[in-house]
């Protein structure tokens, strides 16, 4: 290979266990380099690469952003830490790959997303489903009329939690279930009916330290479209969502993590036709989102679904339901 042709060196903020568990392998697969990860302690930054097989630890995050080897940055880090380390990457001119939500408020991503376009330095939130050939052949399926219209969308984001102790449950790190899975639904609304809903209803039940643990509602967008979402960290993984139209449902039984250990991928059942199932993903849910980022970095495509156009709507949105779950607290409405 040439100097141009090397593969995209990418850099890991923090020791994060999605970034083993989802993003390293898709890294791998997408043929890009896990060149170092950076922790505030040097020795579990070592101990994380030595067991990921990642090049090289770095103590602390802003040597790692300075560092002249580095072509992108992933940011795997509390919700409350995104804006600070974001910004700062984006200012030093990385790439980088946020993991989602982006931020935890409206308006730490109103600064992230005014530092993108001040510097012009490219910026991804990491919902990875929007890049999988799942979704597109789900699109297309509904863009060919095979269910009607599409007028609602029921979608599950649930995981147990069994560790009281982890961050998910602080609000201080601005945890809760909404942040962490109920994004996702609304993300996957943003693909089929625009970014933004006419309005927001939601309820929550509160655990940990002043967190949401459980928290479903419903997005309302024109032309009597709707998202009813349900989402929290009390019972087994589901991510069952159904997309509902005029002739028909697509019902698909994880959307959002696609990959060939999906048993069942998603089927279409239309009125006056036999169901029809599809074959699962097959490949890791997070290869076509890197795939995608290291051809933009190496100057092969364009960009798409930056942050920069998709992340202050959802903000808002998350910010809504969110909004709405409080006032049922302080109303005690039903």
């Amino acid at each position: 290979m040439t100097e141009q042709q090397h593969p995209v060196r990418w850099g890991i903020i923090g020791t994060a266990n999605i970034a083993r568990a989802v993003f390293l392998p898709g890294l791998r697969e997408a043929g890009a380099d896990a060149t170092a990860v950076a922790g505030r302690d040097l020795a579990r930054a070592e101990e994380f690469a030595g067991a990921n097989k990642i090049e090289r630890a770095v103590q602390g995050y802003q040597r790692l952003i300075d560092d002249p080897v580095i072509d992108a940055l992933y940011i795997p880090l509390p919700n409350s830490l995104h804006a600070e380390w974001t910004i700062r990457a984006l200012e030093a001119g990385k790439p980088v790959l946020c993991e989602k939500p982006l931020c935890g408020t409206v308006p730490d991503t109103e600064r992230v997303l005014d530092a993108a376009r001040r510097t012009g330095t490219l910026l991804w939130e990491a919902f990875s489903f929007p890049f999988h050939p799942q979704l597109e052949r789900i699109k297309a399926l509904v863009a060919d009329g095979a269910i009607g219209e599409l007028m609602e969308i029921k979608s599950n984001f649930h995981f147990l939690l069994r560790n009281p102790a982890n961050i998910r449950l602080s609000a201080a790190l601005e945890g809760g279930a909404l942040l962490d899975v109920g994004c996702y639904p609304v993300r996957l609304a943003q693909e089929f009916f625009g970014p933004s809903p006419a309005s927001a209803w939601a309820r929550s039940t509160w655990g940990g330290e002043d967190v949401d643990v459980d928290t479903w509602g419903v997005l309302d967008y024109p032309a009597g479209r709707r998202l009813m979402l349900s989402s929290g960290f009390g019972r087994g993984y589901d991510t069952f969502t159904t997309l509902e139209g005029t002739g028909g449902q697509i019902r698909v039984t994880n959307p959002f993590h696609p990959g060939p250990g999906d048993a069942d991928g998603y089927e279409l059942v239309a009125a006056g036709a036999q169901p029809r199932r599809f074959a699962a993903a097959d490949e890791l849910s997070f290869t076509p989102l890197l795939r995608h980022i290291n051809a933009v970095i190496r100057g092969e495509q364009e960009p798409k679904a930056l942050a920069v156009d998709t992340s202050l709507p959802l903000a808002r949105a998350l910010r809504d339901l969110a909004e709405s779950a409080r006032r049922q607290i302080v109303t005690g409405a039903s």
